[in-house]
Formats: structure tokens, C-alpha cells, sequence
């Protein structure tokens, strides 16, 4: 493959765009231009950090070090998780559900597909392992936050509903299950779009970086199909485990709402 390279002068002025999007804010007194340069530093420094770890790792080859890798990048997921609730629940449910249901569904696509379609050779090289749980994690990363929070917002706002039902004798699950698909289809949306889109109206990241680097459109368009499954996949097991443990845990066995595990509204 022919890589075109880029040196860091074409960087800065391709982040001459950014900083436009920051002085337009600032013109039309949008109040934005400080999230935006911030995002801008952040991203930078991100991405710089993960290319010096990502060149240490790919040069160790070590299960560990994979591991670990895995690990945090779970971890810090789970976090953005519990931050984009707007009423969180509370104890160490706010973190471990979305945490618990996001390791499940991406690791159980991860297994699945380092050990029928990819087969690397070893099996933990950094090389293929990171970058495609990356995108997996941050496709149910979403997914699994939008459940969570459609949850919790609708069981709020139609409790009166879910009582009533309750009262009227049916079962917790039976009670929440309109809550509950509704928060599914929230969840599961963004990746339907996603499908619905690529190609006609969007090439993907992974596509066009394959093609730019040299691979042949067609190699390209398999890899990007198959990472779609993927992260379909994972979406939505993550997503059906997250809102399945949301309402195991608003209700209680004697087939209350317990809307007292929630979290004040931020």
C-alpha cells in the first residue's frame, strides 16, 4: 500500500477549519468557541497518546499488555457512559451496568470474530485486537448510554402509567416492557442509520483510510461490511443487556417501581 504522507504543517492547516468553526461561534455569539478549542486540544492530544501507546504495543505483541489495553479502554467507556446519563442510578449500579453489559456485548463480538473471520495469528495482536474494539466500544458505548437514558427518562415521566399497570396486577416486566422497547429502538437507532446510510451517502472512516492507503475498493467494502456486523452485534447485545439490567433494578421483586435508585437530575 502507498501511504500519502502528511507532515504536521498539512495537519495545522487542516485545523484551520476547526478554529473557523470557532470564530464563526464566536460571530454569531453561539457561545460554543471554548467547547470547540478545548475539543480540538483534547482530540489532538488524545490521539497523539494513543499512536505513542498503540506503537509500543504492536512492537511487545504481549497478551498482557493487550489486555491491559482492553481494559482500560472498557473502563474509561464506561465512564463516558455514566456521564451522559442525565439521572444516573445510584451506588455502583451508574457504573458497573453500562460497564458490565458494554464488556459483554463487545467482548462476545470480539471472541467471535478474532475466531472465525480475522484469525490472527497470535490471536492478541495488538495490530488487529485495538483498533477494532475501538470502534466496536464506541458504537455500543452509544447504544448502551441512549438505552440507559431513554429508560430511566420515560419510566419518570410515565410512572403514573407503570403503577397503574402494577396495580392492576401485572408483573414489573410486563409493566415496563412499552418503556423498555422504547429505549431499545433509541438505542439501536443510531447503528440502523448508520447501515441504512453507508455507501450511498457516507463512506465510512475505515473504508476511506483503507482506500487512501492503497487497498483495492473491494477488499476495502468487505472490511467495512464486516465491522458494520460487528458493531451491530455488539450494539445490540449491549443495549438489550443494559436495559433489560435498568429495569431489574427500577423494580423490585414485589413488582414495585423503584425510581428511589435513581439519581437527582443533572
Amino acid at each position: 500500500m502507498n501511504t500519502i504522507p502528511l507532515s504536521n504543517i498539512d495537519l495545522a492547516l487542516a485545523s484551520l477549519l476547526v478554529i473557523l468553526d470557532a470564530v464563526l461561534s464566536l460571530v454569531l455569539r453561539l457561545k460554543l468557541e471554548r467547547q470547540i478549542l478545548i475539543a480540538l486540544v483534547r482530540m489532538c492530544v488524545q490521539l497523539t497518546l494513543v499512536g505513542l501507546v498503540l506503537k509500543t504495543l504492536f512492537a511487545l505483541v504481549s497478551p498482557w499488555w493487550t489486555g491491559l489495553a482492553i481494559l482500560v479502554m472498557v473502563l474509561f467507556a464506561g465512564r463516558e457512559i455514566m456521564a451522559r446519563q442525565e439521572r444516573r442510578l445510584q451506588g455502583w449500579w451508574a457504573y458497573g451496568l453500562g460497564t458490565g453489559c458494554m464488556f459483554i456485548g463487545a467482548g462476545l463480538v470480539m471472541i467471535f470474530a478474532l475466531t472465525t473471520q480475522l484469525r490472527p495469528d497470535p490471536w492478541y495482536d495488538p495490530r488487529y485486537v485495538i483498533p477494532l474494539l475501538g470502534m466496536i466500544l464506541g458504537n455500543t458505548m452509544t447504544g448502551i448510554s441512549l438505552g440507559l437514558d431513554t429508560l430511566a427518562g420515560q419510566l419518570t415521566r410515565e410512572r403514573s402509567a407503570v403503577e397503574a399497570q402494577l396495580m392492576l396486577g401485572a408483573t414489573r416486566w410486563e409493566a415496563a416492557l412499552p418503556v423498555a422497547r422504547g429505549a431499545l429502538r433509541r438505542a439501536l437507532m443510531p447503528i440502523i442509520n448508520s447501515m441504512a446510510a453507508t455507501g450511498l451517502v457516507a463512506l465510512p472512516g475505515m473504508m476511506t483510510g483503507q482506500i487512501l492507503a492503497g487497498a483495492e475498493p473491494i477488499l476495502a467494502v468487505k472490511y467495512q461490511m464486516l465491522i458494520m456486523f460487528l458493531i451491530a452485534g455488539g450494539t445490540g447485545m449491549g443495549s438489550v443487556a443494559a436495559v433489560l439490567g435498568g429495569v431489574y433494578r427500577l423494580t423490585d421483586s414485589r413488582h414495585r417501581l423503584r425510581l428511589d435508585r435513581l439519581g437527582a437530575p443533572r
